[in-house]
């Protein structure tokens, strides 16, 4: 049986890592042999660094990456901020109740975000947040913060309300018990939820384009070349777009294990 275990998760593994794969096959190989060939080779035939300099001296390629990068940390904390009093609040309520306004937050996330998108544009024109890093974080985190809300809700849950108590025995007002004893114990669950929120945010298409239109984010800089035929400048962008994704992911692997999502406690 193990073995057979081993098998499904090597062809899981080869079904998501071939896009990755193809798109790193497209970047060091020569054009002819890929994008250029009309039966593209699935092996490195000639491997080069030109497509990646040529793409990145033709195009402007930090402002965009650095807007990304400072929307989605944005994002990651200030769902974090907003989801730690929420789940917490939510995992001592009674379960019926909890369930039934996690459930409500989560039909928000139902909606097209065009459909807000745009009411939201025009209320940031007034605000003088239209173009700025700041207002498309606040419109990214109505995505985020629900999902980071239900993460930190069953992970407080999972947390014994006895060292709570006890804790309250000894004197530890709120604030203590929050930052002394529940905080610590949660933090797999919060590393999770903010891994996930900087993800969301870090490819997120439509609020960029809606928001941020002028100077926007490396996803709309990557459809822009798409569109307009720099298919190169494309590639390269995209390979570099997963670079912080796998370092993020890498840092914060051990934190992704059942137990931890579930309050790094075990019975």
């Amino acid at each position: 049986m193990r073995w057979w275990t081993y098998l499904g998760a090597i062809v899981v593994g080869i079904y998501f890592l071939f896009p990755l794969y193809i798109l790193v096959l497209l970047a060091f190989n020569f054009p002819k042999y890929t994008i250029l060939a009309k039966f593209p080779s699935l092996l490195p035939v000639s491997l080069t660094l030109n497509n990646l300099i040529t793409a990145l001296q033709g195009t402007a390629f930090i402002d965009p990456f650095i807007k990304s990068l400072e929307t989605a940390t944005l994002v990651g904390i200030i769902t974090i901020a907003l989801a730690i009093p929420a789940g917490y609040g939510l995992s001592r309520l009674p379960r019926a109740i909890a369930y039934s306004i996690i459930i409500l937050l989560l039909v928000t996330n139902m909606m097209p975000a065009i459909v807000i998108g745009i009411p939201i544009a025009v209320d940031f024109l007034k605000l003088h947040l239209f173009e700025s890093v700041i207002g498309l974080a606040l419109a990214q985190t109505l995505i985020t913060l629900p999902l980071a809300t239900f993460i930190l809700q069953g992970t407080f849950s999972s947390i014994p309300i006895d060292l709570e108590h006890q804790a309250r025995v000894d004197g530890a007002n709120l604030f203590n018990r929050l930052f002394s004893v529940l905080l610590p114990l949660a933090a797999p669950g919060i590393a999770a939820a903010f891994l996930i929120s900087w993800m969301f945010s870090w490819d997120e298409f439509t609020y960029a384009i809606l928001l941020i239109p002028y100077h926007s984010t490396l996803p709309v800089t990557i459809y822009q070349d798409v569109t307009r035929g720099n298919l190169l400048a494309g590639i390269a962008f995209s390979l570099i777009f997963t670079i912080p994704v796998i370092i993020l992911t890498f840092a914060l692997q051990k934190y992704l294990r059942g137990e931890y999502l579930a309050g790094g406690i075990k019975g």
